[in-house]
């Protein structure tokens, strides 16, 4: 009798949890407009991002060497560095500082970004003395500042802005002008709103002594650091063709591992 007792409540047990179990469900497919909606989600996620926040830049001429070299990849930080806004209170601003290479749109050239070191903001005074940047009665020491041996003395560029721009004939028309306005005894003075810029190559950068004074609202931002390096030829920016960029695909995927500057993947840009 007790064995009957025991074996019904068992039954009753079972068929309870069989009754209050939950039957699994066939799951349901994403529908194409879920997907859809997915993938819109994700791009605009990415493009806010690469719009607002950071972005990948590539170096393509040799005016920042030793510092940055052509063909390394950039995260650039582009809030840093952007007019503060009301919307983002948590995010912390600040306003260019001298030695920070700076990421700009060209004056004129609306289109070209490039990438310089911040040598002189607005209201500071500024010449070269045999390639030394004077700023404001002091000289500087700039251990990123770079000569080849093959670079000779050249008067425009060693002694700016002493000498004539008409006597160079990479100095934009508008800033041959425009310079010598600007000019207080032997300085160069840096009007409000406006930014000196040099590449640390200083005989190999076409920069602020040959088209003048960046914007403020120019400055994209500054490079954090180089997530890829890879071997490229200095004239590798002016093949444009699609013959050139298809044999230049092929070559690095063939060269991929071997010409990777492995040492530079995640170098702190400075």
């Amino acid at each position: 009798m007790t064995t009957s007792k025991r074996t019904n409540k068992q039954t009753e047990s079972t068929e309870s949890l069989q009754a209050g179990a939950a039957i699994p469900q066939p799951r349901a497919e994403e529908t194409p407009l879920e997907s859809l909606s997915g993938m819109c989600a994700v791009l605009v996620v990415g493009l806010f991002v690469l719009t607002f926040i950071a972005q990948n830049f590539v170096i393509p001429s040799g005016s920042m060497e030793n510092t940055l070299l052509v063909g390394d990849h950039l995260m650039v930080d582009r809030i840093t560095l952007a007019p503060p806004s009301h919307w983002m209170p948590l995010v912390h601003y600040r306003e260019p500082r001298r030695g920070d290479i700076i990421v700009f749109l060209k004056p004129g050239n609306p289109d070209m970004f490039l990438v310089k070191r911040l040598i002189a903001v607005p209201g500071d005074r500024i010449h070269l003395r045999n390639g030394v940047v004077i700023l404001n009665g002091v000289a500087q020491n700039e251990p990123y500042a770079r000569l080849r041996p093959e670079d000779t003395y050249s008067a425009y560029i060693d002694d700016f802005p002493s000498v004539s721009p008409f006597d160079s004939s990479d100095v934009t028309t508008e800033w041959a002008i425009d310079l010598s306005h600007h000019i207080e005894g032997n300085d160069l003075v840096v009007p409000p709103g406006m930014y000196f810029m040099m590449g640390d190559h200083r005989h190999n950068s076409l920069d602020s002594r040959f088209w003048g004074f960046v914007p403020r609202a120019n400055i994209v931002g500054r490079p954090l650091f180089n997530f890829w390096s890879f071997v490229t030829p200095d004239d590798q920016v002016d093949k444009t063709g699609i013959g050139d960029r298809l044999a230049w695909a092929a070559h690095v995927g063939i060269h991929f591992f071997t010409d990777t500057r492995w040492k530079r993947t995640f170098h702190v840009v400075r």
